[in-house]
């Protein structure tokens, strides 16, 4: 009896040990599934490495860890509690300056991935996991598939994500947007009022963004600082790629002129530790969620292997949490029906159908010149308050957009109804 019962576990390997990979890993273990992890770092080298995201997570991710029992963190990691949203031009013929700062209806927090995914890396292998930390190529994933009935790709990185193949008819740029640098930092002197646990977005058109979030990491409380840079414009300067200390002393410095107000909160900030910088820039695509391997062998794409988004809208972690609980659903609905080529595609295009939005989103607010309805749009949110506060709460979902931000005429109708209610 005990032969027959084993025989019935379904063996399914995940190559990536990332927010959407491990998730998927430990919902399917406690689903009692056979799970093989390929994994390129030991939890401890997670836990010892360098930031690797600036990951931010709204309510409807984090009810999804909350769901899985996966929100370890509850009691320590900071809650924002809104958006302050400040543009400005000081250098313009007639400068201007504009700010809202409203309220999110639902929780939003950051846990440095360093201290998420090393604390999941070790839960699962204390469940009794089976983990295989290399860094696996395209030449493994025959082997792997052929031990395995199913084999999801997990991560962006390295080689694997080209065998997926790039979507063009849904990949809007073939170049990165925005070059940038992100901090980890602690000694951050509070303001005093409201804003100091909110998510703050600085914008100049010459610069570029300054976003500062709240964090937890692996010493503790901190804020980041994320620079999202306008190629050739000021905060375009990070070729050398320096070290912690250095790198944000120079962001501060540059804080002193294109955003005052952060520059006196992080004017005596230091990094929290020697891991506590990242560069890079990121070139927003949509791959086919599903790669051949030959000999009938097929393979299954999850969150970066196949749809990779600029993080100015702060939507990485979310796409990774929203895949991996659909991958779950959808394994465990198949039952013991095989997980064929069809189902695969299936699988990815019930995902897209959401992630679309999310994807159209990011690039839209990645536009330069922005689309003139998006920029009225902007605009309009620092004279209506109720505008402000459907704006910032809809990067929880952005489907919500759809409805008025991403169209034009749909935009002109919701600027129409704000002006026929004042």
């Amino acid at each position: 009896m005990a032969d027959r019962v084993e025989a019935c576990v379904r063996r399914i390997a995940i190559i990536g040990a990332g927010q959407a990979g491990l998730q998927l890993a430990l919902g399917l273990q406690a689903a009692d599934y056979d799970v093989t992890l390929v994994s390129e770092r030991t939890a401890e080298q997670l836990r010892d490495g360098r930031v690797t995201s600036t990951q931010l997570m709204f309510g409807p991710a984090l009810a999804l860890e909350r769901a899985a029992g996966l929100n370890l963190w509850d009691d320590r990691a900071p809650v924002m509690r809104g958006l302050e949203m400040n543009q400005w031009d000081p250098t313009a013929e007639e400068p201007w300056s504009a700010r809202f700062a409203t309220a999110y209806d639902a929780e939003v927090r950051s846990v440095d991935q360093r201290v998420k995914l090393s604390a999941w890396l070790e839960l699962f292998e204390a469940r009794g996991g089976r983990v295989e930390f290399r860094a696996a190529d395209a030449d493994d994933l025959a082997g792997i598939a052929a031990r395995h009935e199913l084999t999801v790709v997990a991560t962006g990185r390295g080689a694997l994500s080209s065998l997926f193949g790039r979507d063009e008819a849904r990949s809007v740029y073939d170049r990165p947007q925005r070059a940038l640098a992100a901090f980890y930092a602690c000694g951050v002197t509070p303001r005093g009022d409201e804003s100091d646990a909110y998510l703050r977005v600085t914008g100049m058109p010459s610069a570029g963004d300054a976003i500062v979030l709240q964090a937890l990491t692996v010493g503790g409380p901190c804020e980041i600082l994320l620079l999202e840079a306008k190629f050739g414009g000021p905060y375009d300067c990070w070729q050398d790629r320096p070290e912690p200390r250095e790198g944000l002393r120079r962001a501060v410095e540059l804080l002193r002129t294109y955003a005052p107000w952060e520059h006196e909160r992080f004017a005596r900030a230091e990094p929290t530790d020697g891991g506590a910088a990242l560069y890079g820039a990121i070139t927003p695509t949509v791959r086919h969620g599903v790669a051949a391997l030959g000999a009938g062998q097929y393979v299954l794409g999850m969150a970066d292997a196949v749809v990779v988004n600029d993080p100015i809208t702060g939507q990485g972690a979310n796409n990774a949490a929203r895949a991996a609980a659909a991958y779950l659903d959808a394994i465990v609905r198949r039952g013991e029906l095989q997980y064929d080529e069809r189902w695969m595609r299936e699988t990815f295009d019930a995902y897209w159908e959401h992630t679309r939005y999310v994807h159209a989103f990011t690039d839209l607010m990645l536009r330069q010149p922005p689309a003139e309805h998006v920029s009225r749009l902007v605009r309009a949110t620092f004279e209506h308050p109720e505008l402000a506060h459907r704006f910032a709460n809809g990067y929880a979902d952005p489907l919500d957009y759809h409805d008025w931000l991403m169209d034009p005429e749909r935009a002109d109708a919701c600027l129409v109804k704000l002006a026929g209610s004042r």
